[in-house]
């Protein structure tokens, strides 16, 4: 049997993250969890894009942030 679950999987890239969402399948067999070819695409699509700094493309696919780093003092 197989199902599907909705999941968002954070790539991280010269100091931007996207907030991917992809379909985590699992089986009864030992593998489960795992994506399907297309999912597999998508992130190394957004993954790219964010290193070249393709925000239009980045977005299409995902929800981008700009990191910023916070001082703990």
């Amino acid at each position: 049997m197989e199902t599907r679950r909705k999941h968002r999987k954070l790539v991280h890239e010269n100091g931007y993250a996207a907030e991917v969402e992809i379909d985590l399948i699992f089986t009864d067999d030992g593998w489960s969890p795992y994506l399907s070819a297309d999912d597999v695409r998508k992130l190394d699509k957004v993954r790219l894009a964010l290193r070249r700094g393709d925000w239009s493309t980045a977005s299409k696919l995902a929800k981008v942030y700009q990191l910023t780093p916070v001082s703990a003092a």
